[in-house]
This record gives structure tokens, sequence and C-alpha cells, in this order.
């Protein structure tokens, strides 16, 4: 049987609408679950970097939830200032998002990471356990080889010595750049140090093997064949560190910590 032009192109388009109807009512009915898991998914992150949950530990989401809820605190603060934003909902709140608004955001400085805005607020999060300070976790992000890495960097409460090292979302090449992401390299952070002595930051992804957290403090081993990844490790580390990132945050909790 032959069809006319205009019953192929009618059946055609009917198909594309039914399809397009499924696909949108589909994207509006799972909304809710792919903002649970993406809350979830932040929760793991900083749980793991935190060092108080391992990658696979196989919690159930209620478990992540209460481990979550009882140790770490976010909150939202300045981004020029390091003050406090208490008028941000940190539940809800979508860095990436406000780091595209012209009237959520800035325009960065020039800066090795190829950040070209900041947002004006920014949601960190204090590590309490027992009631007492275990530690600070700020998110970081920047270039690497084939695009933006995003993930969190853990500091212990003196401010200067690196709890942990994770990261949640970027492009870089499996078994290469994407070598951030083994345990075994992220277990080098622990207990190097953020800054040097005068306070600037100084941590750095070297080409090569560094030596122990006592005798080489300051750098990490490179990702091996992987020199501009770790260089770009480097470049975020130390921007979102430096006074155009987390300095006037971190300057004002040493001052209140004495």
């Amino acid at each position: 049987m032959q069809h006319s032009t205009g019953y192929i192109i009618g059946f055609a388009a009917a198909v594309c609408l039914v399809a397009s109807l499924f696909v949108a009512g589909s994207a509006v009915g799972l909304k809710d679950l792919q903002e649970a898991n993406k809350r979830l998914d932040v929760q793991k992150k900083v749980l793991t970097v935190a060092g108080l949950m391992d990658a696979d530990a196989g919690l159930s989401a209620d478990e992540v939830n209460a481990l979550y809820t009882e140790s770490i605190q976010p909150k939202a603060i300045d981004l020029k200032t390091g003050a406090p934003a208490p008028s941000v909902d940190v539940a809800s709140y979508d860095q990436r998002k406000a780091t595209k608004g012209d009237g959520t955001s800035f325009v960065a400085p020039e800066n090795a990471s190829k950040i070209l805005r900041l947002p004006n607020e920014v949601v960190v999060f204090d590590i309490v356990q027992d009631g007492e300070l275990k530690g600070l976790i700020l998110p970081i992000e920047g270039y690497g080889l084939w695009g933006f890495l995003y993930g969190y960097l853990a500091l212990e409460p003196d401010a200067r010595t690196i709890r942990g090292i994770t990261f949640y979302d970027h492009g870089e090449t499996p078994g290469l750049g994407g070598e951030v992401d083994n345990p075994r390299w992220k277990a080098l952070w622990p207990g190097r140090l953020a800054f040097d002595d005068r306070g600037k930051p100084a941590i750095t992804v070297k080409k090569g093997i560094a030596g122990s957290v006592e005798n080489d403090p300051y750098q990490v081993d490179g990702l091996s064949g992987a020199t501009i990844t770790s260089r770009g490790v480097t470049n975020l580390v130390r921007f979102w560190l430096g006074d155009d990132g987390f300095g006037p945050y971190l300057d004002k909790y040493r001052e209140s910590a004495g």
C-alpha cells in the first residue's frame, strides 16, 4: 500500500509529538527523584572527603542522610568578604547555576584555572562531631585538560592541613587525568600542607613522585601521563585557597579561632 507524502509527514509528526510528550512527562514526573539523587550524591561526596565514609561503603540513602545530618553543617558565605550569607537556602542553592547569572555572580579576575565568573555566595561545610569542629570543606573547580573539574577540598581545623580531596564531575581521560578519582592518589593528600609559613597557598601536584608527608608536605605525586591535568589541579586548588577564592573566609575563620 502506498501513502501520500502528506500522510507520511503527518504520521511522522504524530509519532514525534507522542514521543516528545512521553519524554517531557517522564522528565517532569522524575524531577523530584532526580533532585533527591542529586542531594544524595552531594552528601556522599562531602562525607567521603571528610573521611567519614568510604566511597564504596554501600550505605543506604537513609544511612547516608543520617550520617550527613549528624556530622555536616552546611552554611553559605559571601565569597568576596567571607562573611555569612544567611539569606541563602543552603539546601536548594545551586552554585553552578548562580555562577552563570549576571545578578548572582561576578567576573573573575584573570586566573590560571580559566574560571570566568564567580558566584556571589558559596556553600561551605563544617565537619562537627560531638559538638566539636573537626574540619572545613570547600567546593573547588577549575580547568584541567578537557574541561572543568568539580570537587571538594577538606581542611583540618587549623585551616592549613589537608584532610582530603575528591572530584565528583570532570571529563578527564580515563586512566590518565581520570586518575583524580583513584583512591590511591587521593590517599596521598591527607596531612599535606595547603599553605606555607607565610600563609600563601603552596600545595602542588608535582611532575613525578613526591616525598612523604613529613619530608615533602607541600607536594603530591603527579598523575602519570597527565601533566596538564596535574597542573590544572594545582591551579584550581591554589586559586580557591587564595585571596580571590576562600582567602577572606579563611582569614575570618582563623581570626575567630584565635
